[in-house]
Formats: structure tokens, C-alpha cells, sequence
């Protein structure tokens, strides 16, 4: 996996980064290790969180339908698609990286709506030789991204999932992961990047992904003339 990237202090002041609450991840770890690659984390659980944001992290652990409730309870709903439609830096983490999708099979309705920034939804893992899929497994890149810059190819991370979206448009996927068939377990689309996997939960490689976020959203913060040139290129 390769491309230009960065590390979240390579713009001067740290990244500030809103991850938001809403009732269904684990804070504290994204939270810390965000904090350990570079950036000003700030938990974000009403809009007026995200008040001075250069970043959004949607963490997630738990089911689809539960979630968009407490988005919609919390008024997060309108402003977290507000901020992607605005093309502003925004990681998805399993849940998190599910929502992004039109629906999801997961519930008991099988069939719960979803925030609709991608097309496609989330399905469970097909020939699946263990459900939940939880463990360390290898993740092979489709494309190079500079969210993967510095880590190698078939790099393994960390995943606690049964389900996986499926997006319509395959030139957004990043790169896949096999658990019985192969899923996709990464996804960019400008300033939008999804996992599926838990890079707070992945170690070293896990925390050189959060620094290339990070310097990804410095470099979304600058105008184009104040870029490094390799951020620019």
C-alpha cells in the first residue's frame, strides 16, 4: 500500500478531531489513540461539538438501526451528512464506516435505512467460516491511497464484525479482506474514508493509518499554495 501521506503535526498545530457520540462505540480508545498520533481529540455528542473541528471520526460498535436512533435523537443526523456533502475530512470505523452506505441488512427488520453518503449497503459476510469475524486478519490493497501510505501490503489489522458493505461504485474501494469470500475493508471517496477494521485496536500499522488521517486533514485544512508539495502532488 503505498502513496503520499503524513503525519499529523506536519502542518504545525495539531489536527483537532470530533469524534462523535452517539451511544453505540468505545470513546476511549479511538479517543486516546488519536491522541497518540497527533491530534486534539474532543468527544462530540450534540452539533455545537463540532464547533472548531478539522476532522470527524465516526466510531461504531453495535447494530445500524440502534445507531441512525441516536443520531436523529442527538441531532447529529442533518450535521454529520452536512459535513461530508461539504467535503470535509470524515473516518468511518466499522459501525461508523457502515452508516455511510444507503441501508443496511442488519437487524431484525433486515433492512434498516442508513445515512446514504455512499452508494450500496451492508450485508453479512458471505461463506463466513466464523461469526462473528473477530481477530487479526490481512488486509491487500485494491489501490493505492495515502491513508495506507508507510504500511505494507497484506499489513494485518484488527476487525469484531458479522456484517461488511457492499458499495455500488468500485472505484471507491481501497482494499479487501478474505473471511470465507473476500469483503471490503476500505473505502476513500475525496475527503470520505471508511474501515472496517479497528485501527485503535491494530497496533503499529493501526497508528501510522491515524497519522496518515490525520496529515490527510491538515493538508484539507491549508489552501493549495501553503501544502507541503508532496501533499499537493
Amino acid at each position: 500500500m503505498s502513496g503520499s501521506g503524513g503525519s499529523g503535526g506536519s502542518s504545525g498545530a495539531r489536527v483537532r478531531v470530533a469524534v462523535l457520540d452517539y451511544g453505540a462505540a468505545n470513546m476511549v480508545s479511538i479517543s486516546q489513540s488519536l491522541v497518540a498520533a497527533g491530534a486534539n481529540a474532543v468527544v462530540a455528542a450534540e452539533p455545537s461539538d463540532l464547533a472548531g473541528a478539522d476532522a470527524l471520526v465516526v466510531p461504531g460498535v453495535g447494530a445500524a438501526a440502534p445507531a441512525m436512533v441516536h443520531l436523529r435523537e442527538q441531532g447529529l443526523l442533518e450535521p454529520l451528512r452536512d459535513w461530508v456533502r461539504a467535503g470535509r475530512p470524515c473516518l468511518g470505523i466499522c459501525l461508523g464506516f457502515q452508516l455511510f452506505f444507503d441501508a443496511s441488512d442488519e437487524g431484525d427488520a433486515g433492512d434498516a435505512p442508513t445515512l446514504g453518503l455512499l452508494a450500496g449497503r451492508t450485508v453479512a459476510l458471505q461463506d463466513a467460516p466464523t461469526l462473528p469475524h473477530i481477530g487479526w486478519n490481512s488486509v491487500e490493497a485494491v489501490r493505492p491511497h495515502p491513508l495506507f501510505a508507510g504500511i505494507p501490503d497484506g499489513s494485518y489489522f484488527y476487525f469484531v464484525h458479522s456484517f461488511a458493505p457492499v458499495p455500488a461504485d468500485e472505484g471507491v474501494v481501497v482494499a479487501r479482506t478474505t473471511h470465507g469470500r473476500p469483503f471490503v475493508s476500505a473505502v476513500a471517496s475525496g475527503s470520505l474514508y471508511g474501515l472496517q477494521f479497528h485501527p485503535e485496536k491494530s497496533a503499529d500499522a493501526g497508528q501510522r493509518l491515524l497519522r496518515n488521517f490525520l496529515g490527510l486533514a491538515a493538508g484539507d485544512r491549508l489552501a493549495p499554495g501553503d501544502r507541503p508539495a508532496a501533499e499537493v502532488a
